[in-house]
């Protein structure tokens, strides 16, 4: 069965045009907590959008008040290590589909993005938050830490000193601080997030997926090697796109002043 044909406790499926899948994350009355349930159906979602020619690109959102609270605490709070261990690999295996998806991933917040919310976050390639959005790392309050990827995603995204701050204090903070510091990319006014989210999705949906593809990939590999090895696997995936027809389209409409068609996976 097509994961389109499925049907969901947790999440919500839709899909718009052109091209755009939308995953809501829905579980309202407990701000949208993460439960192995959760991360089982969404992680089913990311990898049947990640193989469906007909999505270029996907919407991650939660409601008003939640884009996720973190970690269901009621769920996990009597695990033992090995319990943890497992739900916590269920976690990152979500966030790395979210980040090696071959589709542009934005992320609509509203509301609370907290603990494993926030982690959630900071796996999603463009980040628009509403003005009301809140943010934090609580996790230290609770014993333990950022566990799915928070102390190596954040010093990345923002600095090492920012990260220490927030996941030492586990103090919460807005989305002015969230935009300052290199954790979202806008602000907008509640109302508009998903408009705006929806703007992107349809600007990105344009462009060349196989060059979106690769350019994701690049970016995302640049995080963890040399410059050198970074340049030299750049390089490689750049003469790549020449071997494929999005790379004459593109250059081709410029030349002819008309606008480009995309065709190529």
């Amino acid at each position: 069965m097509s994961y389109r044909d499925q049907e969901y406790k947790t999440i919500i499926v839709t899909f718009e045009e052109p091209n755009i899948g939308i995953i809501q994350i829905n579980r309202p009355k407990a701000f949208n907590a993460v439960n192995e349930t959760l991360l089982d159906e969404t992680y089913g979602v990311l990898e049947g959008m990640h193989l469906d020619p007909e999505v270029r690109a996907i919407i991650i959102t939660g409601n008003e008040n939640a884009f996720a609270a973190g970690a269901d605490i009621m769920a996990v709070k009597d695990f033992n290590a090995f319990q943890a261990h497992a739900y916590i690999d269920k976690v990152h295996k979500v966030l790395f589909m979210m980040e090696d998806n071959s589709k542009p991933i934005i992320a609509a917040i509203n509301g609370l993005a907290l603990g494993g919310g926030l982690e959630l976050v900071m796996a999603c390639d463009i980040r628009i938050a509403g003005e009301a959005a809140t943010f934090g790392m609580p996790e230290i309050n609770l014993g333990i830490f950022p566990g799915a990827g928070g102390t190596q995603r954040f010093p990345r995204n923002a600095s090492i000193c920012q990260a220490k701050l927030h996941i030492f204090t586990g103090e919460f903070f807005g989305a002015a601080v969230a935009e300052k510091i290199g954790l979202i990319n806008m602000i907008v006014p509640p109302a508009e997030v998903m408009d705006q989210a929806r703007k992107m999705a349809k600007k990105l949906a344009r462009k060349s997926p196989v060059a979106m593809r690769f350019a994701k990939q690049n970016i995302n590999n640049s995080m963890n090697v040399d410059i050198k090895a970074g340049c030299q696997a750049e390089q490689k995936s750049w003469s790549m796109l020449f071997s494929g027809t999005d790379q004459k389209e593109g250059m081709y409409a410029f030349i002819e002043k008309r606008k480009a068609t995309f065709t190529q996976f």
